[in-house]
């Protein structure tokens, strides 16, 4: 897909339900956000705002129009999902954004949340632009158990703190789909592959692992990613998403075990930098900065935890 490109979801028996190719990053293949067509029309993350205006022309090429749009539904409030919603939120005069009810308050006021941000992306902030803040009087809190129902389709709330205390998953159950966040991973639909995610500053294993277990017991027939697209699993949820921890334990392993041998962290760094997964889809640069990123939030998962 081209950056823009909307196409509709037909994996599994998925309807009224499309995504945006953003092209975050200046990447294909790694950026999407979904457009849900249905009584209350909703978008599911926003990308960053630098994306903003292909979003705009995305949800309106899936027949929604901006001015009907009714809700932003954020998994979490890292940049890359929630970055965008302040811009959508003001071209979309009746949207409501739903935000987690921890962390939501940064995108209110997202001066640490940038903050935060340019730490863990380091040199990939210049892909990124300043978030505009949310409307407070068009803001709404979610927690875990909550409903957010569009009319034929609804969003069921289920907490996934393990990649961050933010961080939450969608259940679709019309569709039989969850809109997974970063809790299952990267997709490579062009690899069939699935790609680690554990940025800082509070990449969690133990909690990531559980969150796997969260969408082992939704037993959903479709993944949706927004790195990157829908991915069909049924009947074979539980399958996937243990390949997805193997991955991810693994990760963590190689990384420590590097650690181990090298004994200096940005020697470490250096040496996972060299080896970057999906180079061939995602480029050299961008592979290259989503390994350095991840390695050091494993590192600092391993000092918290050999902290304790």
């Amino acid at each position: 897909m081209e950056p823009g490109n909307v196409r509709e979801v037909t994996a599994g028996d998925c309807t009224d339900t499309y995504y945006v190719e953003t092209g975050m990053y200046d990447t294909t293949g790694y950026g999407a956000v979904y457009v849900i067509d249905d009584e209350r029309p909703a978008i599911v993350d926003s990308g960053i705002g630098t994306n903003h205006e292909r979003v705009l022309a995305g949800i309106e090429a899936a027949g929604v129009d901006r001015e009907e749009l009714a809700v932003i539904a954020l998994t979490h409030v890292h940049l890359d999902h929630a970055g965008g919603a302040g811009f959508l939120a003001e071209a979309c005069p009746s949207a409501t954004v739903y935000v987690p009810e921890v962390g939501g308050h940064h995108l209110l006021d997202p001066e640490r949340l940038v903050a935060g941000t340019k730490a863990a992306v380091g040199d990939q902030w210049v892909h990124y632009t300043e978030p505009e803040p949310l409307p407070e009087d068009r803001t709404v809190e979610y927690a875990d158990g909550d409903v957010i129902d569009l009319g034929d389709h609804e969003l069921r709330v289920h907490a996934a703190p393990g990649h961050a205390p933010h961080h939450n998953v969608f259940e679709e159950p019309t569709n039989d789909a969850v809109f997974v966040g970063d809790a299952a991973g990267l997709w490579v639909p062009e690899l069939e592959e699935i790609v680690e995610t554990s940025p800082p500053p509070q990449f969690d294993l133990e909690g990531c692992l559980a969150d796997v277990e969260t969408l082992t017991a939704i037993d959903p027939a479709v993944l949706l990613y927004p790195h990157f697209g829908p991915r069909e699993v049924g009947p074979d949820a539980e399958e996937a998403l243990a390949a997805y921890a193997t991955v991810l334990t693994e990760w963590v392993e190689s990384v420590a075990a590097v650690r181990a041998e090298l004994g200096d962290d940005e020697a470490v760094v250096s040496h996972f930098a060299d080896r970057p997964k999906a180079t061939a889809v995602w480029g050299e640069e961008k592979a290259r900065a989503e390994r350095v990123m991840n390695t050091r939030g494993v590192l600092r998962y391993l000092d918290h935890r050999d902290e304790e």
